[in-house]
């Protein structure tokens, strides 16, 4: 594994001699605008690995995405390398058609901790719930970034993310692009706690997540990408792109339907994705990404 190979892969071009929380936020923000979260794997015949040189080889040489333990495995390693003190840490994401958390943990993050204050870093949640910048972990506080304002709540041990939602504007909506515009003024995202984790704990959601029948990953065909000024996402044949705070505090959501001759030419142009295998798009779910 090189550095400078995922340096290459990432475009970064900046300094990474000093490990503070501007080099930090430098290289994170380059890796959610180049790694897509995604799943294609699961649709195009794949099996997902937690093998860190298999997602190595995966993300950084054939130049694809992945989804959370692929994507922050992939930069616990490079943090620790540059030196920074790292702990991966597990979550139970919040199901809003459920309105409940996960039973397991089935999401990886990552807690870095710079000048004696901890840090939550996650480059794999994708999406509109893609944090830009990491977080301070302080309960209560309002840290508002590009993509709206997140903030942490903490009782008696177990900590909750959430994001404040703003309004959108769906230009072209349509009954065949309908889009899921909630009344919620706050989305509810993960809890965790600060109990150190090792990969090995993820093996069996990693396995459930891309096998399990009511999965929204073998549900859901997802492709997101996170842009300058907002977000890409592919989710079956629906295309969205999301452009934050466009105007008087309200994202701009547009959205298009693809055929299948589309998918490929797509997939390359907007998240510079070339599969070896033929992807086969599947949207059954009912639950909102966004």
């Amino acid at each position: 594994m090189d550095i400078k190979e995922y340096f290459a892969r990432i475009s970064y071009h900046g300094s990474y001699d000093k490990p503070d929380l501007a080099t930090l936020t430098d290289i994170f923000q380059h890796h959610i605008r180049a790694v897509p979260f995604e799943n294609l794997s699961i649709h195009s015949g794949e099996t997902i690995e937690l093998d860190l040189e298999a997602t190595y080889n995966k993300i950084v040489r054939k130049k694809r995405g992945g989804w959370c333990m692929e994507n922050n495995h992939l930069l616990s390693w490079v943090l620790k390398t540059l030196g920074y003190y790292v702990t991966l840490l597990g979550s139970n994401v919040y199901v809003p058609e459920y309105e409940a958390y996960a039973d397991e943990i089935d999401h990886l993050l990552l807690k870095v901790v710079l000048d004696d204050k901890s840090y939550i870093v996650d480059g794999g949640f994708g999406i509109a719930y893609q944090m830009w910048q990491p977080m301070e972990l302080v309960s209560g506080m309002d840290q508002p970034q590009t993509p709206g304002i997140f903030r942490f709540l903490e009782e008696t041990g177990v900590w909750y993310l959430e994001k404040v939602k703003r309004k959108q504007w769906v230009p072209n909506q349509s009954a065949s692009t309908s889009h899921n515009v909630d009344k919620e003024v706050c989305r509810r995202v993960y809890r965790f706690t600060l109990q150190p984790r090792d990969i090995e704990e993820f093996r069996a959601s990693n396995t459930h997540l891309q096998t399990a029948p009511d999965s929204l990953f073998v549900t859901k065909s997802i492709c997101s990408l996170q842009t300058a000024d907002g977000v890409w996402a592919l989710v079956g044949w629906k295309l969205t792109e999301i452009k934050y705070n466009y105007k008087d505090n309200t994202d701009l959501v547009e959205i298009r339907i693809l055929a299948d001759e589309e998918m490929e030419k797509t997939l390359k142009e907007k998240f510079n994705i070339a599969l070896d295998k033929k992807f086969v798009p599947i949207n059954t779910s009912r639950l909102s990404l966004f």
